[in-house]
This record gives structure tokens, sequence and C-alpha cells, in this order.
């Protein structure tokens, strides 16, 4: 338990939280160089790549020197507050995006 970390992101509905996840993504190289990852990697669900929100709450875990980060993308929308009240219960610390 102790190399173990759940970390959420949160900020207001398009602030780039899961472009942030992305491109922790690519700079981890969880991905081939020959694979095309594209953007929104989390955003799977249609209504939320519609849309450009995410909706349902997304995990994604990498390592970071022997530590397993769990990293949660949020929803940001007033609409979802539970949903992320609930998530915020479960981790160890959060990621505070602000877009200014």
């Amino acid at each position: 338990m102790q190399n173990i970390r759940n970390i959420a992101i949160i900020a207001h509905v398009d602030h780039g939280k899961t472009t942030l996840v992305d491109k922790m993504l690519l700079a981890g190289h969880l991905f081939r160089e020959n694979q095309n990852a594209g953007e929104l990697i989390l955003d799977n669900n249609d209504l939320e790549r519609e849309r450009g929100i995410t909706i349902l709450s997304k995990n994604v875990s990498i390592n970071y020197k022997g530590v397993k980060i769990n990293i949660i993308d949020t929803p940001g929308h007033a609409d979802f507050g539970g949903e992320v009240e609930r998530i915020l219960k479960m981790v160890n610390g959060v990621i505070l995006l602000v877009d200014a």
C-alpha cells in the first residue's frame, strides 16, 4: 500500500482535465511510438465526445519511480458534483487545475 497513490484531477468544466491526463499518458510513454492514441483518451463515451465534456469519472494508472499512481479524471460540470464528492472521499490528494 505504501507505493500506491490515488489522485483526482478537479477543475471547472472545460478547463483541461482530460487534456492534462492525455498529456500525462503520452509523456509516460504508455503507448507505442507507432500507436496513435489520439485525444480524449479517457472520454470514450459517445455523448462525452459529442459534448466535449467528461460525464463519467474514469481512472488510469501510471508508474512513476516505483510508485503506482491511480489518476481519476472527474466531471467538471456542477450537475455531476455528487460524483466528484464521492471520488474525493477515496483519494489521497488532488490536482486542482485552474484555467484563468
